[in-house]
């Protein structure tokens, strides 16, 4: 490159890097002088492949090392790294496009390379994922997916986001997951399950709007018996959202989910002793199919359900104050639950009988 006064100009390229490798300053043993030897070679033998990585970049092509990468083994590592809470749903969506390729790609099963993923693949994949997800399965999942792959193109494992342009709008508009009627509430709490703990716990958050997670963390130090209120901060959105904190009032009916705390010196104390996620859904689909219900509830049916029911019901609320029951970050979240609430009066209004006046 030549500078303003037409003279080469050279650009160099620093950047440090510790690579954890030693030499000894006065090495006095044959030992010390074969590791001197040995780091030195291995310290050479990286800078050799930085550089390598560097002249393609400056080329704009793509660096024939981290293309032979296998991305199943990236894909392993990040899952296996991952420590958020929705690390679930993370190995999900894996699960999801490994069940894809292996459909559609199965040249890919074993191994899959960063240039074989492209957008018309990706394209493929969200199709395949709205017609085999319920609810808004689909769209969590890609969600979760488009995470991992930008993962690898920060790293430049993958040089250009394939997911680029490429969307998933189930669930945009309503609320898909099924929802529990009043009724159904009922026909829950009159259909005895041994389980004790997932009934109160499933019960609080029909109750509550509360999620799996919030839930399954409750502690009865954030429950105030005097201001009757309970006071958690929600993990989904911790730290990410001035909403994470929300206010539940403290009703009679919660109170009976809740009870007291059992241990009177341990205010951290969890409320339910519940069993693994897995475990709750399996429970809980026994326990609807026993009451005769035959929708496809999940725990966060009642998340919804109980949003339904504000704006439906008798006393029937706004959309800001739902939303600050929900711990919304914005209304355009909680407008869905408007538009499934009017869906669902229109079902109502269509399912009357129809009458003709002679």
């Amino acid at each position: 490159m030549l500078d303003e006064n037409g003279e080469l100009k050279i650009k160099h390229h620093r950047k440090k890097e510790f690579l954890g490798l030693y030499l000894f300053s006065n090495p006095r043993t044959p030992l010390e002088r074969q590791q001197n030897k040995d780091n030195l070679g291995l310290g050479l033998e990286i800078r050799a492949e930085k550089e390598k990585a560097l002249r393609y970049e400056e080329m704009g092509k793509p660096n024939p090392i981290k293309q032979k990468i296998n991305l199943w083994d990236y894909f392993q590592k990040y899952l296996d790294a991952y420590d958020k809470k929705d690390v679930r749903m993370i190995e999900g969506s894996l699960n999801r496009f490994k069940t894809f390729i292996a459909e559609y790609y199965p040249k890919f099963t074993d191994i899959i390379k960063p240039d074989q993923i492209d957008r018309f693949m990706i394209q493929k994949y969200v199709d395949y994922l709205m017609t085999h997800s319920t609810g808004e399965g689909a769209k969590s999942y890609y969600a979760r997916f488009k995470k991992i792959i930008k993962s690898a193109v920060d790293k430049d494992v993958i040089r250009k986001n394939p997911c680029d342009g490429v969307t998933c709008i189930a669930g945009e508009n309503v609320i898909t997951k099924d929802i529990l009627s009043v009724e159904e509430y009922r026909l829950l709490a009159n259909t005895p399950y041994q389980n004790k703990e997932i009934v109160r716990a499933f019960f609080t958050s029909l109750f509550a709007g509360y999620r799996f997670c919030d839930v399954k963390d409750l502690k009865y130090s954030k429950v105030d018996y005097e201001n009757k209120i309970i006071r958690i901060e929600q993990n989904k959105t911790k730290g990410k959202s001035k909403n994470s904190q929300v206010v539940t009032p403290l009703s009679q009916t919660l109170i009976s989910f809740i009870g007291y705390l059992k241990r009177p010196h341990d205010p951290e104390e969890l409320v339910f002793d519940l069993p693994s996620h897995t475990g709750c859904l399996k429970a809980l689909r026994t326990w609807t199919r026993r009451a005769g219900i035959k929708k496809h509830i999940t725990w966060h049916c009642a998340r919804h359900s109980f949003g339904v029911a504000l704006l439906t019901g008798e006393g029937k609320v706004d959309i800001k104050t739902l939303s600050s029951l929900l711990g919304h970050s914005g209304l355009k979240y909680t407008e869905r639950y408007t538009q499934t609430a009017d869906v669902l009066k229109k079902q109502a209004i269509e399912s009357l009988p129809e009458i003709n006046l002679v």
